[in-house]
């Protein structure tokens, strides 16, 4: 139930909200232009204005018997409330920067001047170490001649706690009602700027005072733009005869274009070269590619704004431009996000400006990768079109596709990588993909796949890990040296070579990662070992000094402390090694895939053949023979045809 105390406060809480609504009373031709109007006195935008008709206004008949519109105009509460928010924010800011600022020493200010029949002092107080004003000095420049009465003590309450900007009245003169001094008011032609000439006093005349020139601007018309600051110093010290500007107009402003704010170097003549943290320069780090990824925002669309109209001093509405809007500059790849002004890649890849649009490209063609590329790390697929020279890299989120050669350079690909000639790693090349790798033929090289090699012509002299299978077939399908790792088989027409001079190792059947890390940890264990050995010894040896000596020099005690700790850390990380390896053996022994070698052609002498740990040396040339585990052996049988129908190999290639 509302009860009467209930609306009472409601009307409360209404009055005060009201009471805080300054207005202004507005005159114009059209209701449109008389809240245009009250928009720039009131310094907000038209939507937050409310307003009440006052009088209605009327086109009349041809002009005849037409009528203004006459309206009160205000902000909304909700509008005042947010301007109130900022004032007090503004005003919290710049108390906290004054209070950072140094405060400058300043002496004290008066001023006397005699305002119609009467003296008036203005004093301003000193500021920090600043001198205050002499009692004495205003005095002095109280009493004249024609001075009547002084108010002695007034002047020295003034002098302590000064008059706050304004004239207080402290005497009385003798005045002279024709000596006052004279203004005239000057409007230039645009109606935006007023100045004030003034006359000096004849003796026992009253200076211009600051009512004397708002009466002066009130007669000419003039409602609105008088700058108080301007004024002030003009009262305060006067200029005779010389034109002083005293009020202007507000200028309209026109509102800013739409512009794009881009979030990426648009101009790539700026896109600098690398420098390592002493200063030198990588030219093979050219710095290039800005890579983005999906989502990642490119560049934003600050909106056009819209004019803030001015006013003359005598009130005529003078309207200002709208920016003007522009398109968004989308290419392919791009879109606009959820905002509704934000530009953001729809793919991982390279951003670009083509005509003056955004565009995300997937793909990064080069006609080859050399000292006029530098190295290559880009989000998508890297197609080269000649070769990869010496010492270059690429890194690529995609695949890599290479229609020439590949040199001593490291690869890393997310994606396949293909190379349409072959691999000269030159003992240092080093090629990593998470899928399949394709080539004519590696040499020297190391290589780390996630899936398939598929090789046309030969494999020489090179590691190679693949976690599926490793297949050649061409015309000369060979392995000759190296160490080549598969978990499910690997197949060529010619395995070794008939001189058995080059060491030639085939492992399959394996987890060739885990049996890496394997070898890693017991290598490791056993340096431990030997370090563990030596570190006893040491301790044995201090600890048989002390039993004999009952003990030991400072240094000595410290090093046999040092030596304890050290064998309790090697302990630890040995019983940590163990429990690693002991997890990779009974994986390695858990692994149902039965690996295979498969050789169509001939495998020479010298070639050792691992099938699940097992090893087949073969010391002489067998022919069309498969290796496969059996009961604890590895078994020769006939050669099987390898299968390649779930072999997906890229566009252009074939695993035949």
């Amino acid at each position: 139930m509302v009860t009467l105390d209930q609306i009472r406060k409601d009307m409360s809480q209404k009055l005060d909200e009201d009471k805080n609504l300054h207005f202004v009373d507005v005159n114009a031709d059209t209701l449109d232009e008389a809240l245009a109007d009250a928009a720039v006195q009131l310094d907000t935008k038209v939507s937050n204005l409310e307003y009440e008709v006052i009088e209605k206004g009327s086109d009349g008949f041809m002009g005849i018997s037409k009528k203004h519109w006459v309206i009160k105009v205000y902000p909304n509460a909700s509008a005042m409330a947010h301007k109130k928010k900022k004032v007090v924010e503004s005003q919290v800011a710049e108390e906290q920067l004054a209070e950072e600022e140094k405060i400058i020493d300043k002496d004290g200010v008066f001023y006397v001047h005699r305002f119609a029949a009467q003296i008036c002092l203005k004093v301003i107080l000193p500021v920090g170490n600043g001198a205050p004003v002499s009692f004495g000095d205003v005095i002095t420049a109280v009493k004249r001649s024609d001075t009547l009465t002084v108010e002695e003590n007034e002047i020295k309450e003034w002098i302590k706690k000064g008059t706050n900007g304004a004239y207080e009245p402290v005497g009385t003169y003798e005045h002279v009602k024709a000596g006052d001094a004279l203004i005239a008011i000057d409007v230039s032609k645009d109606e935006m700027k007023a100045h004030v000439t003034a006359a000096a006093p004849a003796p026992g005349g009253a200076d211009v005072s600051a009512d004397m020139v708002k009466h002066a601007l009130e007669v000419q018309g003039i409602l609105s733009g008088l700058e108080e600051d301007k004024l002030s110093e003009f009262i305060d010290n006067p200029m005779y005869d010389v034109p002083v500007e005293i009020a202007s107009g507000t200028i309209p402003v026109d509102g800013r274009d739409a512009y794009i704010a881009y979030n990426f170097e648009t101009d790539r003549t700026k896109l600098k070269v690398k420098e390592a943290a002493n200063g030198q320069v990588n030219f093979k780090e050219l710095n290039l590619i800005q890579n983005v990824v999906a989502g990642q925002p490119l560049a934003q669309k600050m909106p056009a704004e819209k004019g803030k109209s001015g006013k003359t001093l005598f009130g005529r509405y003078l309207e200002a431009k709208d920016g003007k809007d522009i398109p968004f500059p989308l290419g392919k790849n791009v879109k606009i996000d959820s905002d509704g002004s934000t530009i953001v890649a729809e793919c991982n890849g390279q951003v670009l400006l083509v005509n003056d649009k955004i565009c995300v490209e997937p793909i990064m063609e080069v006609d080859g990768v050399n000292i006029k590329t530098g190295n290559i790390t880009f989000l998508g697929t890297v197609i080269v079109k000649g070769n990869v020279d010496d010492g270059f890299d690429i890194k690529a989120s995609g695949n890599i596709e290479i229609y020439g050669t590949v040199g001593k350079c490291h690869l890393e690909a997310e994606g396949d990588i293909i190379v349409s000639q072959g691999i000269f790693g030159r003992d240092e090349g080093v090629i990593t993909t998470q899928k399949s790798l394709w080539a004519k033929f590696i040499q020297s090289t190391k290589c780390d796949v996630g899936e398939y090699v598929i090789v046309s012509d030969s494999i020489m002299n090179s590691e190679v890990t693949a976690m599926k299978r490793i297949i050649l077939q061409g015309k000369k399908a060979q392995i000759t040296g190296g160490h080549l790792f598969a978990t499910e088989e690997i197949c060529a027409k010619n395995i070794g070579s008939p001189g058995g001079g080059t060491e030639t190792i085939l492992e399959v059947g394996i987890d060739p990662k885990a049996k890496q890390r394997l070898n890693e940890l017991q290598e490791m264990q056993v340096m431990l070992m030997r370090e563990l050995e030596e570190v006893e010894l040491n301790i044995s040896t201090l600890e048989n000094q002390k039993k004999v000596r009952r003990s030991l020099p400072k240094e000595k005690e410290e090093s046999l402390e040092k030596l304890i700790e050290r064998q309790m850390k090697i302990k630890g990380d040995s019983d940590d090694m163990s429990k690693e390896i002991q997890s990779i053996q009974d994986r390695l022994r858990e692994l149902k895939v039965v690996g295979k070698v498969k050789c169509a052609g001939m495998v020479y002498g010298g070639v050792k053949v691992y099938v699940r740990e097992v090893l087949d040396d073969v010391r002489a040339e067998v022919k069309a023979v498969t290796f496969y585990y059996e009961d604890g052996f590895v078994r020769r049988g006939k050669y099987e045809e390898p299968s390649v129908e779930d072999i997906k190999a890229p566009d252009g290639y074939s695993s035949h």
